[in-house]
């Protein structure tokens, strides 16, 4: 592929499964997705959450590490506030020692969580983000197995982790820029809006680095392929249905299609719905492949991440799957 794919997977609980069914299956993704190809699989963080549940990345990665051989792991991310640099860059040396050359460390200034179950985290939570650049310069220099404020982060080894800044906002693009580190945009989150700038920022602040001398920048995007574009846009309605109940503050597991297509969209709801089908990147694998080669040429990107979210895993594993195909076929 000259675009590389990468995955981003969040452990979504679906609805009639237990959770821990969701963290299983989300093992199970990586190795079908190593056999496609991907060039890296990425695991995320929250909390309190009855939808996402992959609450802790780095554990989630050793497992992963056991059941592939090539594919890049990381984290996407490490809410850093939360934590202890050090200790962060302890549990990431472990994964590195685990598999070498192939971790990457991505690291958010976000909660991840509401406020209160960021306190039971960091009872400094109110304060702790102010520290995050602190934080991540800490993170480079353990990571990378130096010592540091006269201690060492172990065990040392031949390789360190990829260390990258992950954002939503302006604030994560100028930081990664300043620290000579690659950029991740969480296109997902906000439905493109104010990916250009971010980037057009990162490109222009950029400072090299020895680990990184030019600028590497990605972005993250929901994506959904099936057979056929009607299948596709069936499935995406897990999806829609749980974008229009968080907006009301309601969470749950993901809802399969056929029920959320006999409850249908109010006209009201429809507001959010139809916005979000616009940027979302739902069809046949060659129409979604067109699409991603699309955003990644007007943003100059080398690679991709895609995030999918489908009530049957199957159906997620069919969409990683031809989507991968057409890249190769394109």
């Amino acid at each position: 592929m000259s675009l590389l794919l990468s995955a981003l997977d969040q452990s979504v609980s679906l609805a009639g499964h237990g959770e821990d069914a969701a963290i299983r299956d989300t093992v199970g993704l990586a190795t079908h997705c190593e056999a496609e190809g991907y060039h890296r699989f990425w695991l995320s963080e929250h909390h309190a959450l009855p939808t996402i549940i992959g609450t802790a990345p780095e554990v989630l990665m050793a497992a992963v590490a056991a059941t592939t051989q090539r594919i890049r792991i990381g984290s996407a991310g490490v809410m850093l506030p939360h934590y202890s640099a050090f200790k962060v860059a302890e549990q990431f040396r472990v994964l590195e020692a685990l598999a070498p050359g192939r971790i990457d460390l991505g690291v958010g200034r976000a909660p991840g969580g509401d406020m209160r179950t960021a306190m039971a985290l960091n009872p400094n939570a109110h304060h702790a983000a102010e520290h995050f650049p602190q934080q991540v310069r800490d993170l480079q220099a353990w990571t990378a197995g130096l010592p540091h404020n006269g201690i060492t982060a172990h065990p040392r080894g031949p390789h360190a982790p990829q260390v990258w800044i992950l954002g939503s906002s302006d604030y994560g693009a100028q930081l990664a820029a300043h620290f000579g580190l690659p950029y991740a945009f969480a296109y997902f989150f906000m439905d493109g809006q104010g990916v250009e700038q971010a980037l057009r920022l990162y490109r222009e602040l950029y400072q090299p680095s020895e680990r990184h001398p030019v600028p590497l920048p990605t972005i993250c995007v929901w994506a959904l392929a099936a057979d056929t574009e009607e299948e596709a846009r069936h499935h995406a309605l897990s999806r829609e249905r749980w974008r229009v109940d968080r907006a009301r503050g309601v969470l749950g597991p993901l809802q399969p299609p056929d029920a959320v297509a006999a409850r249908g969209f109010t006209e009201a709801e429809m507001a959010t719905v139809a916005p979000m089908r616009r940027k979302a990147f739902v069809g046949t694998g060659a129409q979604v492949a067109a699409m991603l080669r699309d955003i990644a040429e007007e943003l100059q990107l080398g690679e991709i991440v895609i995030n999918t979210w489908a009530h049957d895993p199957l159906v997620r594993r069919r969409s990683y799957s031809l989507i991968a195909k057409a890249m190769r076929e394109g």
